[in-house]
């Protein structure tokens, strides 16, 4: 009798642990409390290209863009220029169109920073520039799909690609 007691405790136990299970920081289960979300701009215009000839630049303020992403995550930034020689392309940074070199860098948390070595400054209308951060812990990055793709790959990888494959609205 006192083992039937026991057996049924422990079915109890058990029961509530599966039924309530863990939650990560956005209730998706298994992350121990991590956030698990991609976080994305929206297409940026630049306001103003800071800098001079062959050095120009503009930041945008990225909250997002936390020490654990900046550190353990990936971040992918894209440009679609005016004048590229394909229309309505959509490149990953860094890329070399329209006659210059365009990238990106992170000179602090919570900042990205596009770059372009034009003799001349670079066109603040037309031009569009764009990041995905994903973090490091990210359920996706995880996932069985996604196990054997590097960094690299992820950014060499299409832009519509990516997008499709973090749901993320083009």
């Amino acid at each position: 009798m006192k083992a039937k007691i026991n057996i049924i405790y422990l079915l109890v136990a058990v029961s509530i642990l599966v039924f309530t299970g863990c939650k990560g920081k956005d209730g998706n289960d298994g992350l121990d409390g991590l956030d698990t979300t991609v976080y994305y701009s929206e297409w940026i215009t630049p306001s103003a290209w800071l800098g001079n000839s062959g050095d120009w630049y503009f930041n945008v303020d990225a909250p997002d863009l936390k020490a654990d992403i900046v550190e353990s995550g990936v971040i992918l930034a894209y440009v679609s220029l005016d004048g590229d020689v394909y229309p309505a392309a959509v490149r990953p940074l860094p890329a070399y169109a329209v006659g210059a070199n365009w990238d990106f860098l992170i000179p602090d948390y919570e900042i990205i920073e596009f770059t372009c070595d034009m003799s001349s400054r670079p066109l603040t209308t037309g031009n569009l520039f764009r990041f995905i951060a994903i973090p490091g812990n990210i359920k996706t990055l995880k996932s069985a799909s996604l196990e054997n793709i590097s960094e690299k790959e992820l950014q060499s990888m299409p832009y519509k690609e990516v997008c499709k494959l973090f749901n993320i609205r083009e």
